[in-house]
């Protein structure tokens, strides 16, 4: 039994009276979860991100929406006569500009997600290449500024010796008797609701139109020959872990005179030492001693820019945040729009004292409130001198105080 599709509201989680901005923002939350190139890998992502561009195509198509309101799925399996639909009418372009900030072409293209390339519906027409995909490495640094990296990729080429069609020297393809040269077969099927045409890639030419008797054997009869290319890719400054950088007509030669499929270069960001990264924000922790905690002073604060000076307010708290306006990571929109880096202030507490220090520490706390002491007045213990155990002969023959 085949398996029973969820609904489409249900896979978008919107209304079934949601209107096409609640449609365009329920997917777009999805998109941005589950695409195939943020979750690489994983089989699972990639079948929801499959059911919910499935759920949008239909839903924000009016033609669509209103039979699949009336019929439900059968709309489109045949049932209702609808014949199926596919995705190549669909522009998400806007949707992945928004969510990735690189244009629809930034991440993998629909045709790689649901099988092969867009196919023409001209029959053994013109079809664009395949897109080819590969990552990168790049250090935290080289992310937020930007940086150019070398790749090197297997192309395929047309062959010299068949001049791409595949065939022998001296031979030539022959147009395919199944199919006519079109390249595709129609079948009619009897339905409850009457006669369905459905339109399948030639099984004999497999969609080309033309069947080769004798191969060349340069290529083995495909018309193309493997080569090894480099190529230069600029990363914009601000790209994040994950976003991808389009090479448009690098890929792979197109079919029947199509054109060139894409490169897609995924970055892979390493991970700072010191900073994390929230967005276009930087955030980090920098420790401080209690002096400059307590009266105030400049400390050194490590940014992407270099060291930078910061005064820290006398009477400073341990976690206290600061916003370094300016100094996180670059819009790839405008490199000269940046984020901000937020440090928290740690004061540290020294673990080793020198006599001289400790002395020094107990006088400034009988001049700042006699902390050391607090717990001995309210006690009647008598009073200690805060050498952790040194005086604790003082006071030991009085009786402690019940507080509660």
């Amino acid at each position: 039994m085949a398996e029973q599709k969820r609904d489409y509201y249900e896979v978008l989680g919107v209304d079934k009276n949601a209107d096409e901005a609640a449609l365009k923002k329920a997917y777009r939350e999805l998109a941005k979860k589950y695409h195939p190139d943020v979750n690489p890998g994983d089989k699972e992502a990639e079948a929801k991100f499959k059911e919910a561009s499935e759920a949008y195509a239909v839903l924000s198509d009016p033609e669509k929406r209103r039979k699949y309101d009336q019929f439900g799925h059968a709309a489109f399996d045949g049932a209702a006569g609808g014949g199926g639909f596919d995705f190549s009418g669909m522009d998400f372009s806007d949707i992945f500009g928004d969510l990735f900030g690189f244009g629809g072409g930034g991440f993998g293209g629909f045709g790689d997600i649901f099988g092969g390339g867009r196919s023409s519906r001209g029959g053994n027409g013109p079809m664009k290449g395949q897109n080819l995909r590969t990552s990168v490495r790049l250090t935290f640094e080289e992310a937020v500024f930007g940086c150019k990296k070398e790749i090197e990729l297997t192309i395929k080429e047309e062959c010299r010796s068949c001049k791409g069609t595949g065939a022998k020297a001296g031979t030539s393809p022959e147009t395919c008797s199944t199919c006519k040269g079109n390249g595709q077969i129609v079948r009619t099927r009897q339905s409850m609701l009457g006669m369905m045409r459905s339109v399948e890639a030639c099984p004999d030419c497999h969609g080309t139109g033309k069947i080769i008797r004798e191969k060349c054997p340069d290529c083995r009869g495909t018309g193309y020959i493997p080569m090894k290319k480099r190529y230069s890719v600029d990363f914009p400054a601000g790209i994040d872990n994950g976003q991808a950088v389009n090479l448009p007509g690098l890929g792979d030669p197109g079919v029947n005179g199509g054109p060139r499929g894409d490169v897609r270069v995924e970055a892979i960001v390493g991970r700072h030492p010191i900073f994390q990264r929230d967005d276009y924000d930087i955030y980090s922790v920098v420790p401080i001693s209690y002096a400059v905690a307590a009266l105030g002073g400049p400390v050194l604060v490590d940014t992407v820019d270099g060291k930078v000076i910061y005064d820290v307010k006398p009477g400073t708290q341990t976690d206290t945040r600061v916003r370094l306006k300016g100094k996180g990571v670059p819009s790839w929109r405008n490199k000269d729009v940046r984020g901000d880096h937020y440090i928290t202030l740690v004061v540290q507490v020294p673990q080793k004292l020198s006599p001289q220090a400790k002395e020094a520490l107990r006088e400034f706390d009988r001049l700042s409130g006699d902390t050391l002491n607090a717990v001995a007045n309210t006690t009647g213990e008598g009073p200690s001198d805060g050498s952790g155990g040194d005086g604790a002969g003082k006071g030991s023959g009085r009786k402690k105080k019940k507080l509660f």
